[in-house]
């Protein structure tokens, strides 16, 4: 199983991004993942991974729970979140899944670390870790 968490911007808060590299670092004991900013004028994740399956976060995606979450935790996967701007329109419409976070806005760099703990987190439960409890 190989997880990508891509993002659209610049990642400016220091910490906010220690943290979600640390929760990649983490990861990677249980699966290969990678997280990298990307352009979308330069970058098809359908053309990269096409036999991955694709996650939009959008705030008008379905809501989760972290058990719901690892349960789509069998095949390679992709996370996307978009920038200040959102994501590609045409993107949205050919995702595999559309996920919202929360009702509330937040900033792009705490949606990075909130992705990243949940792959921990869902990587964890499926391996009977005590972290998720």
């Amino acid at each position: 199983m190989k997880i990508f968490l891509y993002y659209i911007g610049k990642a400016r808060d220091a910490h906010a991004n220690a943290m979600a590299e640390e929760y990649i670092k983490r990861s990677t004991r249980y699966a290969t993942c990678e997280m990298r900013e990307i352009r979308p004028q330069r970058f098809d994740p359908w053309e990269k991974h096409p036999a991955a399956f694709k996650v939009l976060l959008d705030p008008l995606g379905r809501a989760m729970d972290s058990a719901k979450l690892a349960r789509i935790f069998d095949r390679d996967l992709v996370f996307i979140i978009g920038g200040a701007d959102g994501l590609p329109e045409e993107w949205r419409d050919h995702a595999d899944l559309l996920l919202a976070l929360s009702p509330m806005t937040m900033p792009h760099e705490l949606a990075r670390v909130v992705v990243a703990e949940q792959i921990y987190r869902a990587l964890t439960t499926l391996r009977g870790h005590p972290y998720p409890r």
